[in-house]
């Protein structure tokens, strides 16, 4: 791979700049002012990289993940690397998994609501009715629930509905 040589970046980014500001000039003639302003920013990059010092770092940067790359394709040791990060993901995930698998069982162990009542899973079961509900009040004692079905019959059998 060839390296960085700062006489002939000079010339190329200069050059790169310059037809970048023709074509930005074309742009605005074609498409109006935010063509071209937004074609000479880019035009600029190229010289501004090169006079901060940039350009050095980007090219390093290129050829670093071109060396990488086709070390990766190569290697074995980096293929195991790649496996060994795989792993690490598919374990990440399964203990988030775990995890919420855990707060459910905790959110199970919260007393069950009255009889009839609705919940998140649906209306709660009639053997989970309170001990409240389980004893007679102190005042007049309730009648049972077989006389609201006796009405019930009584008023649909008067009505002709069997």
């Amino acid at each position: 791979m060839p390296d960085f040589n700062d006489l002939t970046l000079l010339p190329f980014c200069v050059g790169l700049t310059l037809l970048g500001l023709i074509g930005s000039w074309f742009a605005w003639r074609r498409r109006g002012l935010a063509a071209g302003t937004r074609g000479v920013a880019w035009s600029l990059l190229p010289v501004s990289l090169y006079l901060t010092g940039l350009l050095e770092l980007v090219w390093d940067v290129v050829r670093s993940s071109v060396s990488w790359v086709t070390h990766l394709i190569f290697s074995p040791t980096v293929w195991a690397g790649v496996a060994l990060f795989g792993v690490s993901v598919v374990l990440y995930v399964v203990s988030g998994v775990a995890r919420g698998r855990s707060g459910n069982q905790k959110a199970q162990k919260k007393p069950a609501s009255p009889a009839g009542e609705l919940t998140a899973t649906g209306p709660a079961p009639a053997s989970a009715t309170t001990a409240k509900a389980a004893k007679p009040s102190k005042g007049k004692a309730k009648q049972p629930e077989s006389s609201e079905f006796d009405e019930i019959e009584d008023i649909l059998k008067r009505h002709g509905i069997n």
